[in-house]
């Protein structure tokens, strides 16, 4: 009869952990990890962008913290992306009338005025969800969260962020498009 051995429970842990590890299972945020998303950007022009293309393009950073319409608070939370005023200009610009609308793979659709797009008209909060003068904000389509990329739970890979320098302001969060796949210009 051949003796048998006992592992101990953490022993086992570990080296599942490690198998982990060597298996890749990390978040890393490599280039690679992003997924196959297109955006189309339509206006005068239409054209696609793959999520490498929108990743090279200039990029803005700034802190994101939203609030829903049921008072559940999102942040605050680094986002890095590209303006959604610079894709709109790549689709044939806009004027002061046209309308924008955003719209995501599951059909949710936000209509956003210009004065928006260049981060005016919104309400901004502090902690106790008391309105507040709004600072200097921007509207970005953003791919990172934290300097990793977006995933999918948290909107990604492509949400709409509004963001600002400073962590403690919070934005209502509607118009943070989830899963942004169109943007498009319309004419008034």
């Amino acid at each position: 009869m051949i003796p048998v051995r006992r592992i101990s429970l953490p022993l086992i842990l570990v080296l599942i952990g490690a198998l982990a590890l060597g298996a890749g299972c990390t978040d890393t945020g490599s280039v690679d990890d992003y997924p196959a998303w297109n955006l189309t950007l339509a206006g005068d022009r239409e054209q696609v962008l793959t999520h490498p293309e929108i990743r090279a393009l200039p990029a803005a950073e700034g802190y994101g913290y939203s609030v829903s319409t049921v008072g559940i608070k999102t942040g605050p939370n680094r986002y890095r992306g590209v303006l959604l005023a610079d894709l709109i200009d790549m689709a044939g610009g806009a004027g002061a009338d046209d309308l924008i609308y955003v719209s995501a793979e599951d059909g949710y659709l936000w209509v956003f005025d210009m004065n928006q797009v260049n981060g005016e008209g919104f309400f901004t909060f502090d902690e106790n969800l008391r309105e507040v003068t709004s600072p200097p904000l921007r509207v970005i389509l953003a791919y990172e969260q934290d300097k990793k990329p977006l995933v999918y739970e948290n909107g990604g890979p492509l949400r709409l962020v509004v963001i600002t320098e400073s962590p403690d302001v919070i934005t209502e969060g509607s118009p943070w498009v989830k899963w942004v796949d169109r943007v498009e210009v319309h004419r008034k």
